[in-house]
């Protein structure tokens, strides 16, 4: 059930997007309807969810007994129900029924960000097109990106570079060093990687795809190849820029001590360095999926509601594996200090 961009635009603060932003929140709204009665979320709850109140009545409970009635038609209607986290109070429908619409908060967070940022007079890659900024939204619905810091948007869009790209150009070369990560901003392109000495495509590649970011963050060389299927245009960073603003926000690092806890709770340890490697030494328990081969093997191996605790040797290639994982959808944690720290640690324990 979809909800229509029109009933966003009262409410606050989507009422000052443009009609393609609100289109776009409204794509990803999910609307529900509640009966009297029925609870929307209970005091000390954490979610996700930014909640507004589109038909009806609601009656929030805090727990020291205070109360507050909130109508769909008042002016504290256009604002999101009990937004601080942990909730603050129990709300519940009063009136016969009720409809709401959820919004993911991060998402809703960075594509009012990107609303706000593109306004301004030097900002370069607002398209006014129909459906030219089609590539911004959804390389800010990534999983990749749900732990950026809205301050780092800018930062990202505005160290953004454009070129243009032909049919049969190839953008990255497998074995080759790597220097930029590219957006896909128009276009389509192709992934292929040798594969008992032949080249395979493994992937493709549609607007708002992003590439090249496994080399910049493991410091190894291209592990694939990138070729443009039509003309098209690229975003790209130059490796200083992605360094200083995507890596840092992105991946989750813990200690091992934090590591040691998290796998007797359950959590999957994953070894993605090379077979010859984990053959040698690894921890018990772990495993091996290289990092050459984690978006192939993820999908059959890994239970998608697993959280999962990555290492390698010094945690470059771990940082790698967490952006990917995460990419796919994972609740995923990187090693500090990679396998030595980790045994150390389990060896105390």
């Amino acid at each position: 059930m979809s909800i229509d961009a029109t009933a966003l635009a009262h409410l606050y603060p989507l009422d000052s997007l443009r009609s393609e932003t609100l289109t776009q929140l409204a794509g990803e709204a999910l609307p529900a309807h509640y009966q009297r009665g029925e609870l929307l979320f209970r005091a000390g709850d954490i979610d996700s969810d930014l909640i507004y109140l589109l038909e009806g009545e609601v009656r929030g409970v805090y727990t020291d007994g205070r109360v507050k009635d909130i109508s769909a038609a008042s002016l504290q209607g256009r604002y999101p129900l009990g937004e601080s986290q942990p909730r603050r109070f129990t709300a519940s429908v009063t009136s016969a029924s009720a409809r709401v619409v959820r919004l993911d908060r991060r998402y809703t967070e960075k594509v009012i960000a990107w609303d706000q940022i593109s306004r301004q007079e030097n900002f370069r890659h607002f398209d006014p097109s129909p459906d030219g900024n089609r590539w911004v939204f959804r390389l800010l619905q990534s999983r990749a990106f749900h732990k950026l810091p809205t301050g780092n948007i800018e930062r990202m869009f505005q160290s953004f570079e454009e070129i243009p790209v032909r049919s049969g150009q190839i953008v990255i070369q497998e074995g080759h060093e790597p220097d930029y990560f590219y957006v896909l901003k128009d276009g389509a392109a192709s992934v292929s990687k040798t594969l008992d000495e032949d080249e395979a495509v493994v992937a493709y590649l549609v607007r708002g795809d992003c590439f090249g970011e496994d080399a910049l963050l493991a410091n190894t060389k291209r592990n694939a190849t990138v070729r443009m299927m039509q003309d098209g245009r690229l975003m790209r960073l130059s490796r200083q820029a992605f360094e200083q603003v995507l890596k840092p926000p992105v991946i989750d690092w813990i200690t091992p001590g934090q590591a040691s806890l998290l796998v007797k709770a359950g959590a999957v340890l994953i070894d993605v360095r090379m077979p010859e490697e984990f053959s040698q030494r690894a921890i018990k328990g772990a495993l091996n999926l290289p990092l050459y081969r984690l978006r192939e093997d993820a999908a059959t191996q890994i239970d998608r509601k697993a959280r999962l605790l990555v290492y390698c040797n010094t945690g470059e290639r771990s940082s790698a594996a967490a952006f990917i994982l995460t990419r796919l959808g994972y609740e995923v944690f990187a090693l500090q200090g990679g396998l030595a720290g980790m045994l150390k640690q389990l060896d105390q324990g």
